[in-house]
């Protein structure tokens, strides 16, 4: 993983889910040199808060990420098991097994407008579209 990047998609109370523009508050670093500035990042923007790594799909980056904070920084932001898989909030909220998912799959409005990368941008646009999404009812 050459660089790690994060962005805040909003918060959840007992209200429900308030999304954010991610653009506001985001960290993106190479990973070149080693330090916790992504740690205290995190801590930062998270202030009276859990917050919560996601990803599509989360196992790979979870598992680098959760190593990488232990190891170089001591101790992760998120605990040992804040991390929300998108594919599997999504495969829930639709009601389709895990194995019929893919982005293509999915209705045009929940995906990002930005152009297709790996940022954490686009993996926020997707996440808060995730939470506002009532899914499908039977």
């Amino acid at each position: 993983m050459p660089s790690l990047g994060a962005a805040v998609a909003g918060t959840q109370d007992a209200d429900g889910f308030t999304a954010a523009e991610p653009e506001k508050q985001t960290f993106y670093r190479e990973l070149r040199p080693i330090g916790a500035e992504f740690s205290a990042w995190v801590r930062e923007v998270a202030v009276g808060a859990q917050p919560v790594m996601c990803g599509y799909p989360a196992s790979y980056d979870w598992m680098f990420l959760y190593w990488y904070l232990i190891r170089f920084t001591g101790a992760s932001p998120f605990g040992h098991s804040g991390c929300l898989d998108m594919k599997t909030l999504y495969a829930t909220k639709a009601r389709l097994p895990l194995r019929a998912v893919a982005k293509a799959t999915m209705p045009r409005e929940l995906l990002s407008r930005r152009r297709h990368t790996h940022h954490a941008l686009v993996q926020a646009e997707l996440f808060a579209n995730l939470m506002a999404w009532p899914g499908n009812s039977q």
